[in-house]
């Protein structure tokens, strides 16, 4: 498989399951954390080191093996040294108000972490380790709430980075309801532009049954 084309640098409950689907429905083998809790690949706890340890070296073909575009955790959190290793890979930005976006947040990823059952199979608990360990850093978290402040601040500052950072050549944006083909098709250089409607899906009490049932594996 190539190296990766195509980066989602949207954060999770922005529509990265959603644009999964898209990617996937226009010829891509994607990425998203789904990946990671469907069957064991072995490379939770790696990414994680990734994260936590940026001084060093990092093998990106092998983690990202068997895939040319990624979107959802780990990716975003990843994306300044993604864009190096991958000058020539599109990145696209899935966007929501950050109020909304901390309610959906909270009421499906982070309602179901307490619960999770004690047989719970390792790769999803490594998996689990490596998003809080990802997405809640810095965030106070006493394993129920998080600091709403604090965490609806660090999804803001993200935005206003990859906006400051990505060249506009390289960057697509798309607010929350308003992606589409065309305009997907046309930043990527994909002709054959699909005649149906985008997949949006992933709705709040789909995400959580999905988390339920994995956690029922």
């Amino acid at each position: 498989m190539a190296p990766l084309k195509v980066i989602g640098a949207g954060f999770s409950r922005t529509g990265t399951d959603s644009l999964r689907a898209a990617l996937n429905n226009l010829g891509f083998t994607t990425m998203h954390m789904r990946e990671l809790l469907d069957r064991d690949h072995g490379t939770s706890q790696m990414f994680l080191d990734a994260y936590q340890h940026p001084e060093k070296p990092v093998d990106w073909d092998l983690l990202y093996e068997g895939y040319d575009a990624a979107v959802d955790l780990p990716t975003y959190l990843l994306l300044d040294r993604l864009l190096e290793v991958y000058p020539d890979a599109k990145v696209v930005l899935t966007e929501r108000d950050a109020d909304s976006w901390y309610h959906s947040f909270n009421n499906t990823i982070l309602k179901m972490v307490p619960n999770i059952p004690a047989d719970t199979p390792q790769h999803i608990r490594d998996t689990q380790n490596m998003a809080l360990g990802t997405i809640l850093d810095g965030v106070p978290y006493d394993g129920i709430a998080v600091d709403e402040k604090v965490f609806k601040a660090k999804y803001t500052k993200h935005y206003e980075w990859v906006k400051a950072n990505v060249p506009p050549e390289r960057l697509l944006v798309f607010k929350q309801g308003h992606a589409n083909y065309p305009e997907l098709c046309a930043f990527l250089g994909i002709k054959d532009v699909p005649d149906e409607p985008f997949p949006f899906i992933n709705k709040s009490q789909v995400m959580q049954n999905y988390i339920q049932d994995v956690y029922r594996r």
